[in-house]
């Protein structure tokens, strides 16, 4: 049985804050075709409550998050325009190692991100 899972952290850089209230969709890819696997939001300390992938769902394989940046920032009441800069943002990845944690982290602004396999 794995013992790894994967986890996320999302950080507003252009207010110095944690994200809070962000939703995140996983997807598990399979050559085209894409299964949506979760979804969740991001607490106030701009983590989910619980793991996006937990150990007893953990598999390797190719899989993406996709951060709901516009919703969040016209939530929190940034300046919007039409069409954002940055609306939907999509990061793909591997995990090929069963019993690791796996953490993606976000450093997020209106006009560009950040990523990093973290620990």
């Amino acid at each position: 049985m794995p013992t790894g899972f994967l986890t996320t952290h999302v950080l507003d850089t252009s207010l110095g804050t944690p994200a809070s209230g962000l939703k995140i969709d996983l997807y598990r890819l399979h050559g085209l075709a894409e299964t949506l696997v979760c979804s969740m939001t991001t607490n106030a300390d701009g983590r989910t409550d619980t793991p996006i992938l937990p150990t007893e769902d953990f598999t390797t394989g190719t899989f993406e998050l996709i951060f709901h940046a516009g919703d969040y920032f016209d939530a929190i009441g940034t300046d919007a325009q039409d069409p954002r800069f940055l609306d939907i943002v999509p990061i793909r990845f591997g995990i090929n190692d069963p019993d690791s944690h796996y953490h993606v982290p976000l450093l997020l602004s209106p006009f560009g991100y950040s990523t990093y396999r973290g620990s």
